[in-house]
Parts: structure tokens; sequence; C-alpha cells
């Protein structure tokens, strides 16, 4: 069994990534943001140290606040990356370092392949899109996952918003124009664990559940797993909620590399959501 480091622990994905290490007999380090300052190269080499792999959670993720704080964003986003990745290509630790779809513009109309050009419109686009760089940089062995709309049981999220207001309005305006990939914390889990077991390549990947759909749409299903009448959900456009960072209108995002790898990608959004809704949205 492997011993893994977490950071961001305290976050939605690492409520489902740490105890399927531990259900898997491996030794796990959680270290949540007040035990580790990524942004401290010593602090994070000290952590690293003893570790065989290194899942970096640790991320500022506050998507519109980057737009006023890049620098605040830059230092754990790219700078956090960078202090972690230097320590794995140190200790030879494997690393796992999650990022994001907004590294992309969103205007695309064919899902996006892993090397296609990156081109953020937003501080935290581009201050993850910076961290990819510099994790490739130190440290070419390291898993780099993308994923995009992410919800589960451990964090605040669409899916559960969606489940609480649907108890507090008749009806709900949702956003019919930005398209993408809803994906289960539990699912992408999975996935990063199934990187590092089957020895994955290093570099990029993208961690999305299968499908797509708009939030209009993630929506309505999110209706139809509570047994509510999804035409309740209504449709509007983002310019109908102006917000400070600019949301990618597409963020499909391709999986192709996992096939290559012979790699089973992961499920469908739809399946994904069903198998989430006992955990997320509180059903029976």
């Amino acid at each position: 069994m492997a011993r893994w480091l977490v950071t961001g622990a305290g976050g939605m994905l690492a409520h489902d990534l740490l105890p399927r290490l531990t259900a898997a007999g491996h030794e796990v380090t959680a270290l949540r943001r007040p035990d580790l300052d990524v942004t401290d190269a010593a602090a994070c080499a000290s952590a690293v140290d003893g570790h065989d792999v290194v899942a970096n959670l640790a991320a500022w993720t506050a998507v519109d606040d980057a737009e006023t704080h890049e620098a605040d964003a830059f230092a754990v986003n790219a700078v956090g990356a960078a202090n972690l990745a230097s320590a794995c290509a140190r200790t030879g630790s494997r690393l796992v370092h999650v990022s994001t779809d907004y590294v992309f513009s969103g205007d695309a109309t064919t899902p996006y392949a892993v090397d296609a050009p990156i081109a953020p419109r937003s501080a935290y686009g581009r201050t993850k899109a910076a961290g990819e760089w510099a994790v490739l940089a130190h440290c070419p062995s390291a898993l780099v996952v993308r994923t995009a709309w992410l919800y589960g049981a451990g964090g605040s999220n669409f899916a559960a918003t969606m489940a609480r207001l649907a108890g507090e309005r008749e009806t709900l305006s949702v956003v019919d124009d930005q398209r993408g990939q809803p994906t289960w914390t539990g699912d992408l889990a999975d996935a990063l664990v199934r990187l590092v077991d089957t020895e994955a390549a290093g570099g990029l990947w993208h961690g999305t559940n299968g499908g797509e759909t708009t939030w209009f749409g993630f929506a309505r299903a999110i209706f139809e797993e509570l047994g509510l009448d999804p035409e309740r959900v209504t449709p509007t456009t983002t310019d109908a909620f102006p917000r400070p960072a600019a949301r990618p209108a597409y963020s499909v995002l391709d999986h192709a590399r996992w096939e290559e790898a012979g790699l089973e990608p992961l499920p469908d959004w739809r399946d994904a959501l069903r198998r989430a809704a006992p955990t997320v949205l509180g059903t029976t």
C-alpha cells in the first residue's frame, strides 16, 4: 500500500477521495489549509517527504473573488503548485494535480482535447493555467487532471443549491447558454486513484463525467431525481446573471486519452447524478 499526502483535505473532492484511500488500505496524511501553507516552499518540502503519492487538491476556487485578488489566487494556484511539484521531483513522489476547464476560452464547438491551446478569460483561469505549467515544468511525471462543474456531498455546489431552492421557490430560472459536464466528486476521486494505481503516463488528463448538458439541463435533472416537476425550471441567459468573472460558454472536455491508455473514462453525467443523489440531494 502507498503513503498518500492529500492537500486541501477540507474540500469537497477530498471528502470523497480520503475515505476511498483509507478503504483501500493506503496510509493517508490529510492536510487542510491551516495545516499546510502551500505558498511556503520549505513547508511543502517537509510535508511531501516520506510520501509515495501527493494529491494536490489545495486551490483558490473563488472564481469571482480572484478578479480582484489575482495575486492571492496566483500564490495558491501557481506558486503553491510549483512548490509541491518541486518537492515531488526531489523525492520521486507521484504528484496528482487537479486543474480546471477555465484554462480554455470556452468558445469551442467540439470537445477540448488535452493538447488544445489554452486561452483563459478570467483571473482564476490564468492562475490555474500557470499552475499547470509550473507542475509539468518542475515534475513532468505529474498527472494534471482538469475537471469541471464539480458537485458532491462535501461542500457547497450547484446541485445542493438547486435542491435547497426547490423547497423555497415555485420556479427557478437557470442559464441555458453555458454547456459542460456535471462531474460528481465520487467519480473523480475514483478516477484519480485509478490513474495512480495503473501507473498512467504523466501529463494532461481530462477528468469529467461523460456526455454534456447546460446548467438548465442539469437543474431539470436534479428536479427529476428529487421527484419534482422539472417544468418548474425555466431557461435564461448568462447576460441575465452578470458576474465579475467570465464563465466559459463551452466547457466540454475530450476523454480520448483514457481510451488510448486502455482505461475507462468517467461514466455519463446523468448516471453519475443518479448514483450521487442519495448523498448529495438527500434522496432515498
